[in-house]
């Protein structure tokens, strides 16, 4: 009787997962237009190739910036579905490494960017959307503070003012109050 219950249980779970045919060619089309690269990617395409990057970076309000120099290696990665930047130089002294991977996420229509470097064990992981009036990606998301262990808020904003030239302009939000932290200035090589 056990084994009869297990096999009658086993076809209804079956036949309730099969999709109908007009279930399963929707799905297909929703899959085909989340995996089709579109407009939003061949925009971050337009970011690949070799840069050299002037960083400017604040430690706190009011105090003078430091300023250094990085080259960023950006390409598309998987068939031209995300923007890969490697970056290297130097930060307040020491050397610096750093990755991003940024893609735009056809269901979620939003742009997602994530963040690692040799300055720091954990992931930056942000959203953002095109904002016309300003021409730009704004992107939000949290960032670890290694003292506390504790999350803030980072808002980034990117801009291509032309093909050769882009921006990046990074803000924290650290004791109620956002401060820009750091500038970066990529020219194409």
């Amino acid at each position: 009787m056990h084994r009869l219950t297990f096999s009658l249980l086993a076809l209804a779970a079956i036949s309730l997962s099969q999709p109908t045919r007009a279930q399963n060619s929707d799905d297909m089309k929703a899959m085909m237009a989340y995996s089709t690269p579109g407009d939003n990617h061949k925009m971050l395409a337009k970011m690949a190739g070799t840069w050299t990057a002037t960083v400017t970076f604040w430690m706190q309000p009011g105090a003078p910036p430091t300023t250094s120099t990085a080259t960023a290696v950006n390409e598309m990665i998987l068939g031209g579905r995300y923007l890969q930047s490697k970056n290297s130089g130097n930060m307040m002294g020491m050397p610096f490494e750093g990755i991003g991977i940024t893609g735009y996420d056809n269901a979620k229509k939003q742009y997602i960017a994530t963040w690692i470097d040799n300055f720091g064990t954990g992931i930056m992981t942000m959203t953002g959307n095109w904002d016309d009036a300003s021409k730009s990606i704004v992107f939000t998301g949290t960032e670890v503070d290694p003292a506390s262990g504790k999350d803030f808020a980072v808002r980034q904003v990117v801009k291509n003012p032309d093909d050769n030239t882009q921006i990046m302009e990074m803000y924290a939000t650290l004791g109620g109050k956002e401060m820009k932290t750091m500038e970066i200035r990529y020219v194409r090589q």
